[in-house]
């Protein structure tokens, strides 16, 4: 009981477009943690992403679109209301405030877990959150140890999911997922070069990206 499962599920990200992958992701991570619900917070200025990222107004539009209908799912624009550079330790102490004491578990993959030293205030970033680090190929868990983070050897097993220990005292959930092979860097070449991208997204994004005539060759 001193430690237990989180509550709500915040998954961070730019969301360029946000796709099938995706939603998959949230859903089995929801159920598998028995999570009340997930947050979507797309970011408005990632510090570590590319220069090929379109507007925030556009991208929490189309993750809006795509939630829609799913009870346990809900947008926050949180991090496109601040100036400057999307954190993720002031997003978390945002929300510190704002869920009283709810638990909050962040929703990752293994690359970007490991990438946590770069991130800003990292030390902090992990004693505020437990984590969902999403098992995937061609990312391996062994990798999770070469993590300054990760306290080695402390694999255990909690309700059937496999967990890791943190330095921060805080839990890692080693969460497999359905293998859904479709990324949103492949959304954009295909529309870059005038293909399809039907099935690869909901019809309601799918249609706003159309209509909008995103990711075209002609905008970038």
């Amino acid at each position: 009981m001193n430690n237990p499962r989180p509550e709500i599920g915040i998954f961070g990200g730019t969301f360029n477009p946000i796709h099938f992958g995706h939603l998959r992701i949230a859903e089995q991570t929801r159920e598998r943690l028995s999570l009340e619900k997930i947050i979507f917070i797309p970011s408005c200025m990632p510090p570590l992403k590319k220069q090929d990222v379109i507007d925030a107004e556009d991208r929490l539009e189309m993750v809006r679109l795509a939630i829609r209908g799913n009870p346990f799912f809900e947008l926050s624009d949180m991090e496109c209301k601040r100036h400057g550079p999307s954190y993720t330790v002031e997003t978390l102490l945002e929300l510190k405030d704002t869920m009283k004491n709810r638990k909050p578990v962040f929703i990752i993959g293994i690359d970007s877990f490991l990438e946590l030293p770069l991130w800003y205030r990292p030390e902090e970033v992990i004693g505020l959150t437990d984590f969902a680090v999403l098992n995937r190929p061609p990312h391996h868990i062994t990798e999770l140890y070469s993590s300054p983070y990760v306290i080695k050897d402390s694999e255990s097993t909690v309700e059937g999911i496999r967990t890791l220990k943190l330095s921060s005292g805080k839990t890692l959930y080693i969460m497999p997922v359905t293998g859904l092979n479709i990324s949103a860097s492949e959304i954009r070449r295909l529309r870059r070069n005038g293909k399809s991208i039907k099935y690869l997204l909901p019809e309601s994004v799918e249609s706003y990206i159309i209509s909008k005539g995103l990711y075209k060759k002609d905008r970038e």
